[in-house]
């Protein structure tokens, strides 16, 4: 399993499968072929092409190839490629159209980009364990916790790259629920960040702290759908779902620093599980390995600050994606807005209710979080691809 700063990737939005890994996917093959390519053609498929236009896959594309050499995208949405709906193709050709070099390459999820018959991975392996349960008994076993067995295998290094994370984080909040207007793409959807904020603090002390969550969560996923500089968490999509939580704990309950970098080493571990077992791309399994993801991975967070055991914090993301399962990603036009935006809002919310709901138990239940991701990838690989980021289906078609 590899390091969470393959998780936690810095960016810009509005998706991480359409934006980021396709301008990853560009840089490469740029950089390979500057010397000699006169043209490029780029060949998208499947989801990629589906919505492709909605979350920016071209422009992201065009930004790098195009100062190179002129470029011509095509949209193939028919066809699927049998490796990952998220699949596309890169060509170059010289002054006298001679094709240069192929490469077909596959945006899977949180910005990574994975040829075919390749292990979904864009890093070396550093976790001996690769399930919650085992990593479980080695925190009993040792006296520890999630944010420890992090730290043993990542180093002290990793402790530099949350800090920027976090940095990232809140800098995004900030920014969110300043900003006003309209978001691009022609929907008319108008940022509400500030408005839930400024009504938040018109309430009592319980329905504030919920107005405020929504807010934080409204404020980054707002900043992701307009290009915004936000982190994979694990998701562009789900972008706004760890950081209302930890924001808003950082701020309500003056939890240091510190403390919440340990948060989000336990999050990460979570989120990396479930990127290791099964995906977290919407394309592949639906919102489940998205908006569930991100949920599990706040409801973990939470759980660790308030100061729950190894037990309560599983128990905590086991809720937070099992209360997921068979969530479809449907966004409206191929946009990141709706349902995306306001599913973020509702998840950080539901995160800090699987806190409390685990921490009134002892963490004994009776179906684990290893279980749960099994569900999830078999799920997400049954739910029809009408479903899964193809705006083909769901709300994408309600008239």
């Amino acid at each position: 399993m590899e390091s969470i700063r393959q998780l936690y990737k810095i960016g810009l939005g509005p998706s991480s499968s359409h934006t980021m890994g396709p301008r990853k996917a560009a840089e490469i093959f740029g950089e390979r072929t500057r010397s000699a390519a006169k043209r490029y053609e780029v060949s998208l498929y499947g989801a990629l092409a589906a919505t492709g236009r909605g979350h920016l896959t071209d422009q992201a594309i065009l930004q790098v190839l195009t100062p190179i050499a002129p470029t011509e995208i095509e949209w193939k949405p028919e066809t699927v490629l049998p490796f990952h709906t998220n699949g596309m193709t890169f060509k170059a050709y010289d002054e006298a159209g001679k094709e240069l070099d192929s490469w077909t390459v596959y945006s899977v999820g949180g910005g990574d980009i994975v040829e075919e018959g390749q292990q979904r991975s864009s890093g070396p392996s550093i976790y001996p364990l690769t399930k919650i349960k085992d990593i479980l008994a080695w925190c009993e076993k040792e006296g520890t916790s999630f944010w420890e067995y992090v730290g043993k295998y990542e180093g002290n290094e990793i402790w530099d790259y949350l800090a920027e994370v976090w940095k990232v984080m809140q800098e995004a909040v900030q920014r969110g629920i300043e900003a006003e207007g309209v978001l691009p793409g022609g929907l008319g959807v108008r940022r509400k960040a500030v408005s839930y904020y400024v009504h938040a603090e018109g309430y009592n002390k319980s329905l504030k702290s919920r107005g405020l969550v929504y807010a934080y969560a409204l404020a980054v996923s707002e900043e992701n759908a307009s290009g915004g500089r936000i982190v994979t968490a694990p998701t562009c999509g789900s972008c706004g779902i760890v950081p209302a939580v930890l924001y808003h704990l950082h701020h309500s309950k003056g939890f240091s620093e510190q403390r919440i970098l340990r948060a989000l080493a336990t999050a990460g571990l979570f989120g990396n599980v479930v990127k290791h077992n099964a995906s977290v791309s919407g394309a592949e399994v639906g919102c489940q390995g998205e908006v569930g993801v991100a949920c599990a991975m706040a409801a973990a967070a939470a759980s660790q600050l308030f100061g729950g055991t190894p037990a309560q914090i599983e128990y905590s993301a086991e809720m937070g994606l099992e209360h997921h399962l068979g969530l479809t990603c449907d966004p409206v036009c191929g946009l990141v807005q709706i349902p995306c935006i306001e599913r973020n809002a509702y998840a950080a919310a539901r995160a800090l209710d699987a806190n409390l709901y685990a921490a009134f138990s002892d963490g004994r239940h009776s179906v684990d979080f290893d279980r749960i991701v099994e569900v999830m990838k078999q799920t997400g690989h049954d739910i029809p691809s009408l479903y899964k980021e193809t705006a083909l289906g769901g709300l994408a078609v309600i008239k």
